[in-house]
């Protein structure tokens, strides 16, 4: 019988996994007068950070960053007055999540200044949620989340999303005045982001055409000029901007070590990425090999094909996880990963992870442990409000990325695939695809590459062709790692700290005479929540060496 986890026992998790290395107390149902402070200061920085509102949106115009400076240094010189020290970790890991956000606050306004050179970052309707905490790359403050509305319209639901879509006209003027940037990948590729508003506006409009309201007709009508008017305009300007869009590899450094948290310099990724996707390819070839005499994998051809491979997947995941004490499956789980088992897609439309899932969902559906902590966060939210939700500025890319990216090869030498050997070859394939676009978008960060010759390192190195069958897959990915410097290599390096982390742990189990449990592991790991790996490696073992040799180099 599957094992349920209720809300009060995940808080018993939590509470009983705060005894590390060391004996460090939980923060759970502790509370200082320090730590106090940094609650009040978190929600005051919080709202600090959502910027004020300019004839009806988000204003990111470079007036208002020039006058509230000032509050910002404010509220990192607080921060800084306050000597976590002496907390208990779990306590002591809230400080640094405060301090890697303002960090963040700082390099967006001082390098990455998503306003001024990222045309995408005005982008406003999502009709998806995302699989991370928060959606993936820069976003202003104001997006429509489509995804949360059910059609047809409640009256109150017309209203929230007239509000809602209102931000739209004023934001796509305001756009023109502040994107005086001049980086030229990011500009063109941008371009496609706000043309695509202009189809979910369109989509929208068809959608709610009989019952819309003159309001919600209105807006709507207006947003589509407005998206017109800003797409004509930077198709305009697109010929004169000629500079750079990577942040360089200093920068880059700073970036992952005090915001992201990721204790790797440039040159250290490149490092590690060449070694994966050298891994990656040579076990590709080993696993052929031993495989040579099986029959060849055979993908799904019809939709019946297709839903019956991803029902025995899922069904196959979730006795794995269970029968074999991977992790503590909730009664949560499986239902947020069948709410994303996908359908049937001709062979000719198929781009990268579908061509894979075609063949066998279960390697893809093991990277979708993202759904798991979604659905975690949803329904058990931790007990800390600074870990409450997404962390701001992608942060959480390491561990989530990570993790997903981590359970795939974790699973299968755990023996997901014992009774599928040619399975293994789709996890090897999915590793060399994720190292290669990593590579080519470091190399983009440094400036040594242009968008479109990191995109030919991704399709290149991705093997048997899989990523030269559908372009709009690369031409995705590539932009946002550029618009996210850190992301597209999350998924590489947040998998080799989830590694070192398991290392660290279990010897450390090791060490005290007790029997080592995986599922120990992953409990505690999701009990510390959506986090960088680094914060959640020290809170798991005490070791926080990775954390001040960062600290030491912030400044």
């Amino acid at each position: 019988m599957r094992a349920k986890m209720t809300i009060q026992a995940t808080l018993l998790v939590f509470l009983s996994v705060g005894l590390m290395a060391g004996a460090m107390p939980s923060a759970v149902g502790q509370s200082n007068a320090g730590y106090d402070e940094l609650l009040q200061l978190f929600t005051e920085w919080r709202e600090f950070e959502s910027p004020p509102m300019l004839d009806g949106a988000p204003d990111y115009t470079a007036g208002r960053f020039a006058a509230r400076y000032e509050g910002f240094l404010t509220l990192r010189n607080r921060l800084h007055r306050i000597d976590p020290g002496e907390w208990p970790v779990p306590q002591q890991v809230d400080w640094h999540i405060v301090r890697a956000e303002m960090n963040g606050f700082d390099f967006n306004q001082r390098v990455l200044q998503p306003w001024v050179r990222d045309p995408a970052y005005y982008d406003t309707i999502w009709s998806a949620r995302s699989d991370v905490p928060a959606h993936e790359g820069p976003t202003h403050h104001a997006v429509v989340e489509l995804w949360t509305y059910e059609f047809p319209l409640t009256d109150a639901e017309e209203q929230r999303l007239t509000g809602e879509l209102s931000v739209i006209p004023p934001l796509m003027q305001q756009a023109q005045q502040n994107l005086t940037g001049n980086a030229r990948d990011l500009w063109v590729a941008g371009i496609r982001n706000i043309r695509a508003q202009r189809t979910k506006l369109d989509r929208l409009s068809e959608r709610v055409t009989e019952s819309a309201s003159d309001e919600l007709n209105s807006i709507i009508a207006q947003s589509q000029v407005a998206t017109d008017e800003l797409v004509a305009w930077l198709v305009a300007e697109a010929p004169s901007k000629t500079g750079p869009s990577g942040v360089g590899k200093e920068n880059y450094t700073w970036y992952q070590q005090n915001v992201h948290l990721v204790p790797l310099s440039w040159e250290d990724e490149v490092r590690l990425l060449k070694r994966e996707l050298d891994r990656a390819w040579s076990s590709l070839k080993l696993e052929e090999q031993r495989n040579r005499n099986l029959p060849p994998m055979v993908a799904a051809s019809t939709p019946e094909e297709y839903d019956a491979k991803a029902d025995l997947a899922a069904e196959r995941i979730m006795r794995f996880l269970e029968e074999k004490e991977i992790v503590t499956v909730t009664e949560y789980m499986e239902p947020a990963l069948r709410e994303h088992l996908g359908s049937f897609v001709p062979e000719e439309r198929r781009n990268f992870f579908l061509i894979t899932a075609h063949y066998d969902p279960a390697p893809l559906f093991t990277h979708f442990y993202h759904w798991f902590e979604l659905a975690r966060m949803d329904l058990e939210p931790h007990p800390s409000p600074i870990r409450q939700g997404a962390v701001l500025y992608n942060i959480f890319d390491s561990r989530n990325e990570g993790t997903a990216t981590g359970v795939e090869e974790m699973f299968m030498h755990a023996g997901l695939y014992d009774d599928s050997p040619r399975s293994r070859e789709l996890v090897w394939i999915m590793l060399a695809q994720r190292a290669a676009r990593g590579l080519g978008s470091l190399y983009a960060h440094a400036n040594q590459m242009t968008m479109e010759e990191a995109g030919a390192v991704h399709m290149d190195w991705t093997p048997r062709g899989w990523m030269k069958t559908e372009p709009d897959l690369l031409i995705f990915e590539q932009h946002l790692y550029l618009r996210q410097p850190g992301y597209g290599t999350s998924y590489v390096t947040g998998k080799y700290l989830l590694e070192r982390t398991l290392a660290d742990y279990s010897k450390q189990v090791e060490e005290r005479g007790e029997a080592f449990r995986l599922r120990d592991f992953f409990d505690r790991l999701n009990a510390i929540d959506s986090i960088p790996i680094s914060l959640a490696r020290w809170e798991m073992t005490g070791l926080d060496d990775e954390i001040k040799a960062m600290v030491d180099n912030e400044y």
